[in-house]
């Protein structure tokens, strides 16, 4: 039995970061699924047409990256569309995935990515990265908590001295060896 696993990565794309991340996934050829603030899309397009051109799945975490649930209808529309728009600019991509910021949603949210034609995404296991915990502790909660069919949650983007990379480099040979498999978010759906 495959024991597949999926790496998320939110908040990007970053200049540094986002490539730093590549640079280890194509050196174990594993593909991820980034879900981009638009705004960062349109910060950093280089950064986020690399993410697409080296294979990666790309879904929505809105615009601006506030949270969802204190936002009016037309409001969240518009977060939502600005995001599919700047997604768009890469290469007319378009995607179905939608990852709310910090998970949070309600049934607005549910009604609305619904109607959008999105499929809501969150996760198994929070690497918690973004509070920049150590990569050793990050390995072992990450190695600690594995299941096949976990989402893990990582961040490109989380401001200076991430941990993320450095955790990355830890996590993957240690997790291949456990015989997991990494997929995209898509691809874990369909199986």
């Amino acid at each position: 039995m495959d024991m597949k696993i999926a790496l998320t990565f939110d908040d990007g794309p970053h200049p540094y970061y986002t490539a730093r991340i590549l640079e280890i996934l194509n050196e174990y050829d594993i593909k991820a699924t980034f879900f981009f603030v638009g705004q960062n899309i349109e910060n950093y397009p280089e950064a986020a047409e690399k993410v697409y051109a080296e294979g990666h799945e790309i879904g929505n975490h809105t615009y601006t990256h506030h949270r969802v649930r204190s936002m009016e209808h037309g409001e969240l529309l518009r977060e939502m569309n600005r995001c599919d728009d700047a997604i768009y600019e890469i290469d007319e991509y378009r995607t179905r995935l939608f990852r709310p910021p910090e998970g949070a949603f309600d049934g607005e949210v549910e009604t609305i990515a619904k109607n959008m034609d999105y499929s809501i995404i969150l996760w198994s296991i929070d690497t918690r990265d973004w509070e920049h915990l150590s990569p050793d502790r990050i390995l072992e909660n990450v190695m600690k908590n594995i299941k096949s069919g976990d989402i893990i949650l990582m961040h490109d983007y989380i401001g200076r001295n991430s941990p993320t990379p450095e955790a990355l480099e830890m996590m993957i040979p240690a997790l291949l060896e456990r015989g997991y498999k990494f997929v995209t978010v898509s691809e874990l759906m369909n199986t």
